[in-house]
């Protein structure tokens, strides 16, 4: 489980595409990575996948059919800039939410503003993620904790102060641009127990 707190900009530094699999070296500076375990999961844009290898300033992940598919991974190539967060631990403060790294699906980049000192993006997706969006609930975009400015039928707006355009690689995105969307679990867990309640009725 993550918080949705970015740690630090990584860089892509060797994306190795087999036939159902990609195998992917990560380049960090602010995580030490000789703390990683191999086996642990870290969140990389948001995708909780599992570190199976690491050397100093760098740690190696693998992603199956699945991941690929469902992901922005597939589409990340050499110097691609992404998001770290680790696993969060028992202790650790929440400051984010409960984020799962189990992406949801894709959404895209419509625009971006600025109001005053803040970035407004507006992000598209489908109905199959917006049905579970309210206005000021959490939502997390390329795994980042953020919260929902307004919805419609097209998509979200989400406010950026100055630390998350600086800390994360979301600002930089250009129009267009492909994201990792996890909407918050609460929403989910609360249809499929309805969903048990109505059929009992």
């Amino acid at each position: 489980m993550f918080t949705g707190l970015i740690q630090e900009i990584g860089r892509v530094v060797r994306f190795d595409r087999q036939e159902k699999s990609v195998e992917i070296d990560v380049a960090t500076e602010v995580i030490d990575t000789t703390e990683l375990i191999i086996g642990e999961s870290i969140a990389v844009d948001g995708v909780c996948l599992t570190v199976t290898s690491c050397s100093n300033k760098q740690f190696t992940v693998t992603a199956g059919d699945e991941t690929l598919a469902r992901t922005t991974l597939g589409t990340w190539k050499l110097h691609t800039s992404v998001n770290i967060e680790r696993a969060l631990q028992m202790g650790d403060r929440l400051g984010g939410h409960m984020v799962l790294g189990h992406i949801d699906g894709v959404g895209s980049v419509q625009s971006h503003r600025q109001e005053e000192a803040n970035c407004v993006i507006v992000v598209n997706m489908d109905n199959t993620m917006l049905r579970y969006v309210v206005k000021k609930g959490s939502i997390s975009i390329d795994g980042i904790s953020l919260t929902v400015n307004t919805v419609d039928k097209q998509g979200v707006s989400v406010a950026l102060i100055p630390h998350t355009v600086n800390e994360t690689t979301l600002a930089k995105k250009e129009i267009g641009a492909l994201v990792n969307i996890e909407v918050d679990i609460i929403g989910k867990y609360v249809e499929t127990l309805l969903k048990g309640y109505k059929s009992s009725c």
